[in-house]
């Protein structure tokens, strides 16, 4: 997956609470497993309307949050279904941070195995950069996973915490088969000792 370092860019306000992953990308969308061209769909349901068009007061719709790549969200952003998909659409809208006072567990997980920055803040914080997020010329906004930070455009620092595996992971965009592929050489060398010390397991061992 896409490593996370250092990301600059415009965040959009969602000053919702409880945004489920239905409504994150609706279950009508989820009869692919292709993690690319879902980002269409994000927010389907309060972007487009029964024909397609656009509602153009929804924020995503709209200059410059078309491009967001940054999200500031309300209280348990993704609960709901424990669907993947979520996070797919996502990161395949161009969203690669997510800021909110809490989130579903299982969302948090996902997302981050998806290279996806969930940071959870307190909500005197969050509101403060929903008011960044909500007015074009203070809308952008500077996230450096090295130094756990957030600089707004005023230039203010936020700072945030992580657990250190997860920010491991997103610094060096492992995701769980990353992981496993980083212990290459001690799987192979327990494969040649598993192998020499079971040589009758081998194929024709008993012939």
């Amino acid at each position: 997956m896409e490593a996370f370092v250092r990301l600059e860019g415009v965040a959009a306000a969602l000053p919702m609470a409880n945004v489920d992953t239905d409504m994150i990308i609706p279950k009508q969308f989820l009869k692919t497993i292709r993690r690319t061209g879902l980002g269409q769909y994000l927010f389907h349901e309060r972007r487009c309307t029964e024909n397609g068009a656009e509602i153009d007061s929804f924020v995503l719709n709209r200059p410059p949050w078309r491009d967001a790549e940054i999200l500031i969200a309300g209280t348990n952003f993704g609960c709901g279904s424990s669907r993947e998909h979520a996070p797919w659409a996502l990161a395949d809208f161009g969203i690669r941070c997510v800021v909110a006072p809490s989130f579903a567990d299982i969302f948090f997980n996902n997302s981050a195995k998806n290279g996806i920055l969930l940071i959870a803040l307190p909500e005197a914080d969050v509101e403060t950069l929903m008011q960044d997020a909500g007015a074009p010329e203070s809308a952008r906004m500077t996230v450096d996973l090295q130094d756990r930070t957030i600089t707004r455009a005023n230039g203010a620092v936020v700072s945030f915490t992580i657990d250190d595996h997860r920010r491991h992971c997103l610094l060096n965009g492992l995701d769980d088969i990353g992981l496993t592929l980083e212990r290459t050489a001690a799987i192979e060398a327990y494969e040649a000792r598993a192998a020499d010390s079971r040589a009758w397991l081998a194929p024709g061992a008993r012939a």
